[in-house]
C-alpha cells in the first residue's frame, strides 16, 4: 500500500481529486480514478487530475474521468490546477502556462488579498464548428480541443439528461464519443446549460462545455460573443474573441479539503 496526499477541489461544482505527482507517484491513474471517485465508498469526484512538472510549460496536467478514461482537457480543472500551484507555493507567477493533451493553455490567476479565488483561461480558438442532426436532435458540434454537441431547447430543465446525454455520447455519429450539452437562452440573456460529460456522466459544470455552448449560441445567432453560462454548480463568463479568435473563460476555483489515502500499487 502507498500513502498518497491529495487535494479535493472544484470549479463551479465540477470536482476532482488533485495529486502532485513529483511527490506522490501513481502507477495506474485510471484504476485509481475509478476507485477514489466512487461516492459513499471513497473520496467521491468527477475524476482524478495529476499535476506534474513540464519541459514545455510551467506545469502539466493529466485528467482521468471517473470511468478511468483519459480526458483531453477540462476547463474547470485547469483553473483549479492554477490555484493549486499558487496555493502550494510551486509558482510565484500570476500567469501560468499549463500543458494539456489539447495543447498549452495560458491562465491568469484572480487574486484577492494574495489568495487565488479563480482564473481566466485562454482556451484557444474553437474548431470544426458545424450544425448537425444526430439521433433526431438538431445541434451544433464544436471542438474545444475535445468534442462537444450543443443542443438548444425551449426548457432545459425538462430534458432527461441522463438518458438522452448517455445515448448521444455513444451515438455512431461520434466514433470517439462526445460531451453533450443541453441549453436554453433565458430572457435576461443568460444561457442555462446542463451537461453530460464524456466519461463522467452528469456533472455540475463543464468548462469546455460552457465554452462550446457560448460559441454555439454565437454561431447560430442566439447570442453575441459574450455570454454567462449558468450550470447546476455555478456560472462561468465566456467571451469568444472576434473573427477566429480564442475563447476566454473566467470562473471560480475552490479547495474543499486535503487528506491522505492509501492505494494499492
Amino acid at each position: 500500500m502507498t500513502k498518497v496526499h491529495f487535494t479535493k477541489m472544484h470549479g463551479a461544482g465540477n470536482d476532482y481529486i488533485y495529486v502532485y505527482t513529483p511527490d506522490n507517484m501513481i502507477a495506474d491513474p485510471s484504476a485509481v480514478s475509478i476507485k477514489l471517485s466512487r461516492p459513499h465508498f471513497a473520496i467521491g469526484s468527477d475524476g482524478l487530475i495529476l499535476i506534474s512538472k513540464s519541459d514545455v510549460a510551467d506545469f502539466q496536467m493529466h485528467i482521468f474521468n471517473n470511468d478511468g478514461s483519459e480526458a483531453l482537457m477540462c476547463g474547470n480543472g485547469i483553473r483549479c490546477v492554477a490555484k493549486y500551484v499558487w496555493d502550494h507555493k510551486l509558482t510565484t507567477k500570476t500567469r501560468v502556462a499549463i500543458d494539456t493533451l489539447s495543447g498549452i493553455k495560458q491562465i491568469d490567476l484572480k487574486l484577492e488579498d494574495g489568495k487565488c479565488t479563480g482564473a481566466t483561461v485562454n482556451m484557444g480558438a474553437p474548431r470544426d464548428i458545424e450544425n448537425r442532426t444526430v439521433a433526431g436532435w438538431d445541434g451544433t458540434y464544436v471542438s474545444m480541443g475535445n468534442p462537444h454537441f450543443v443542443i438548444f431547447v425551449p426548457d432545459v430543465m425538462s430534458i432527461d439528461v441522463a438518458t438522452e446525454g448517455k445515448a448521444l455520447e455513444f451515438d455512431e455519429a461520434f466514433p470517439n464519443r462526445c460531451n453533450i450539452e443541453f441549453a436554453t437562452v433565458m430572457p435576461d440573456g443568460t444561457i442555462r446549460m446542463r451537461v453530460w460529460e464524456r466519461g463522467s456522466g452528469i456533472t455540475l459544470a463543464c468548462g469546455t462545455g460552457a465554452c462550446a455552448t457560448a460559441v454555439a449560441a454565437a454561431y447560430t445567432g442566439r447570442r453575441g460573443r459574450s455570454s454567462n453560462i449558468e450550470m447546476d454548480g455555478g456560472t462561468l463568463h465566456i467571451e469568444w474573441k472576434e473573427g477566429d479568435g480564442p475563447v476566454m473563460m473566467t470562473g471560480p476555483a475552490e479547495t474543499a479539503f486535503e487528506g491522505e489515502v492509501e492505494i494499492e500499487q
